[in-house]
């Protein structure tokens, strides 16, 4: 049986804070259930209406429970998933050990939050659904989707400079 080494984030060259852990390589066919788990995520989305421009602004407005419902179903599902991983030592579909990397709080989150929850507010939609969104028809979407990534390149070009 193969172990995993220990490490931490300076032993990898990279400016990622929760560096991929992954041993072995995958080969590019077999990337293709991502592929398939994408687009069955999508489908999704869309017959829940989470990509819905009007659903999320009912969302920010209070007028309905409806996301709040759906994106607190996601995040009990996911500390439920978390729970399970840790008490029962669940391996990766390669049978590599799964690493949860421990997270310092600072006040740029609450920062970045804020900006985060004001982009979803004016444009209605947030990284999850944004391809989603354009596969639909909502071709006004790849404004969204080219902001969020120059907003990512100039995050990632001044992170340093940037007060915690």
């Amino acid at each position: 049986m193969e172990k995993v080494a220990e490490f931490t984030t300076k032993d990898i060259p990279t400016a990622c804070s929760a560096p991929n852990a992954l041993v072995k390589k995958e080969s590019i066919t077999s990337n293709f259930k991502y592929l398939i788990v994408g687009i069955v995520f999508g489908i999704v989305f869309v017959k829940a209406e989470i990509i819905s421009w009007f659903r999320i602004q009912e969302m920010f407005r209070l007028d309905s429970f409806f996301m709040y419902g759906v994106i607190g179903t996601a995040v009990v599902v996911g500390a439920i998933s978390v729970f399970i991983i840790k008490k029962f030592n669940i391996k990766t579909i390669q049978g590599e050990t799964v690493i949860f990397h421990p997270k310092k709080f600072n006040k740029g989150q609450i920062i970045g939050g804020l900006i985060f929850g004001l982009g979803w507010a004016i444009t209605g939609a947030c990284p999850g659904p944004l391809f989603a969104q354009i596969g639909s028809g909502f071709l006004a979407i790849i404004v969204t989707l080219l902001s969020a990534i120059a907003g990512t390149w100039v995050y990632g070009k001044f992170r340093d400079s940037l007060p915690l």
